[in-house]
């Protein structure tokens, strides 16, 4: 059985890390352009932080006796990001599979005692990932995002995700593209304090759309980077869509896109009621099987999480 196979087939939820680039720039100090976390895979002393942060979310899932998702620190790795970060399309490159290498490191020390551990190649917008400022037709975001979706395959992604996903045309040419490539995918689209996508439509029409379009290719699709007040109405809504929806990394924070994208500091929310508010999720959610935070939570917002899910589905 697949490391992806197994992840399907779980019947204890899975673990993934928080939020990542939040915790990079502003609980740690790195610095960064166009928050794109990438580029420190150059850093010596980023790549250490890195290491010690992905291995405190894998003790988690250890303790908690379940699998995990790692994730590639490839959300800005987009080709059309090089400029803006100063790189050429090759360079953004060989800093994804640099990333897809330190991942697979990772797993190496941990597979031993964690198990599945799927790789994940994160695949973030190619704009802006609160406020789209264009939407690209579905034939031009897969020609953008192929590069590197070939990138990530080749270096051995088990599946490839479509993160912080604003639209549905964006989201099914990376469908289309990782279909093209052979790896499962996985679509993972975020929403505004109305629980609508920043594009207007319902998370219902988006996940209608994109299965259409795609011949229902994402294996499962995912909410992220919103407060679960914002998607929970949605949800609640029910309809025969909600199956689909196998992930959650939520924010801590129960700000809008825009009050987040000019805040000077970090809202990280409280932890413990993060961890109740997605024990109430799981009683919507039927097929969930990954849980982890977004932008503003860290080890305690997930650890929370943890205590209440695995407690619960173990009960």
């Amino acid at each position: 059985m697949s490391y992806v196979e197994a992840l399907l087939k779980t019947d204890r939820l899975f673990l993934t890390d928080g939020g990542f680039e939040t915790w990079l720039f502003f609980q740690q100090g790195f610095e960064a352009p166009q928050f794109a976390a990438i580029v420190l895979m150059d850093d010596d002393d980023a790549r250490q932080a890195m290491r010690s942060y992905f291995d405190r979310f894998l003790k988690m899932a250890l303790n908690a006796q379940t699998g995990f998702v790692l994730d590639t620190n490839t959300w800005r790795g987009c080709t059309r990001w090089g400029p803006a970060l100063d790189k050429s399309a090759d360079q953004m490159l060989r800093l994804t599979a640099d990333a897809v290498a330190f991942a697979k490191d990772i797993r190496a020390n941990w597979q031993s005692r964690v198990s599945p551990i799927v790789l994940n190649g994160v695949v973030g917008p190619a704009g802006d990932g609160y406020a789209p400022d264009e939407v690209p037709e579905a034939g031009l975001a897969y020609r953008l995002h192929r590069p590197q979706i070939d990138c990530l395959a080749r270096a051995g992604v088990d599946m490839i995700s479509a993160i912080t996903m604003t639209n549905i045309n964006e989201a099914t040419g990376i469908a289309q593209a990782a279909i093209a490539v052979g790896r499962p995918i996985v679509v993972s689209f975020t929403v505004e304090t109305n629980g609508c996508l920043p594009t207007g439509e319902s998370l219902e029409e988006a996940v209608g759309r994109v299965d259409a379009a795609t011949g229902t290719a994402p294996i499962y699709y995912m909410v992220n980077c919103a407060h679960p007040d914002h998607f929970r109405d949605a949800l609640c809504a029910g309809g025969d869509w909600i199956g689909r929806i196998g992930g959650v990394r939520a924010n801590a924070s129960r700000l809008s896109h825009a009050e987040l994208d000019v805040a000077e500091s970090l809202d990280d929310g409280d932890p413990e009621e993060f961890g109740s508010l997605h024990a109430d999720l799981v009683g919507l959610l039927p097929n969930l099987r990954v849980v982890g935070g977004c932008c503003g939570t860290d080890h305690r917002h997930v650890g929370c999480v943890s205590k209440r899910l695995h407690a619960k589905v173990a009960a």
